[in-house]
């Protein structure tokens, strides 16, 4: 296996947030996404793409009509994609996705847990080469075979494609993603979920104390309502 599959091993052996954030980060991705293809999923895939993981996830039908709805209101204000950079103490790098609506609080706050926590908040590009930017798909196993899909799909940049158990996984380079989805809808395959990850090229392993310290902060960065996802470069089996 590689890369991608010990990274989502290693990140579902991880706590996951309370649904309740679950649901506002995918509500902000509804919104973002209705504001730049329209309310239509037949008409806009990544709309299309936020419903399937809104779904996957449980969120109700009426809610996400609702979060359409809104979306498409004059008045609703948009959500800008803003990516930090920083260090954790002991040398873990950190990268953190948010979606705001007022970038000054963003920055203060995310400033503020580096600062509480003994850790930097870099500048841009200080620590994001060190990630890989890669998108992935989640589809039915039913009636699929594994090394049939990854030949069809390798042509449209297909690095990696397991199975385990939410599924099998389709693991691609972060620019293949419009490729590959309409390849998977060409063929009837169900999609059940979709998104982007950042994949570490390294990770570094640090003891259990130290660990606890980036935890710290990782905590606190994850519970603010502006973060969408957080990525490091720390071995996860060191918090273990």
């Amino acid at each position: 296996m590689g890369r991608a599959f010990e990274f989502r091993k290693a990140r579902k052996m991880k706590r996951w947030s309370a649904m309740s954030k679950a649901f506002t980060r995918i509500g902000k991705d509804i919104v973002m996404a209705v504001k730049e293809g329209g309310p239509n999923p037949e008409a806009n895939s990544r709309l299309r793409a936020v419903i399937q993981n809104a779904k996957s996830v449980n969120m109700p039908k009426a809610n996400i009509e609702r979060a359409i709805k809104k979306a498409s209101d004059k008045n609703q204000g948009d959500f800008k994609e803003v990516l930090f950079e920083g260090y954790a103490p002991h040398g873990i790098a950190i990268l953190v996705e948010t979606a705001t609506d007022n970038n000054t609080r963003t920055v203060a706050n995310i400033r503020s847990y580096f600062n509480k926590c003994d850790g930097s908040l870099g500048t841009s590009g200080s620590v994001v080469f060190m990630f890989d930017h890669t998108c992935n798909f989640r589809i039915n196993p039913d009636q699929i075979d594994l090394e049939e899909l990854e030949l069809e799909l390798i042509d449209h940049g297909v690095e990696e494609v397991f199975e385990d158990d939410d599924g099998i996984l389709i693991y691609a380079p972060f620019e293949s993603f419009g490729a590959i989805q309409s390849a998977l809808e060409e063929q009837n395959i169900e999609i059940l979920s979709s998104g982007f990850e950042r994949i570490p090229q390294i990770t570094n392993k640090i003891s259990n104390d130290q660990a606890a310290d980036v935890e710290k902060l990782l905590e606190m960065i994850e519970e603010d309502d502006d973060v969408q996802n957080v990525y490091h470069t720390m071995d996860e089996s060191s918090s273990e």
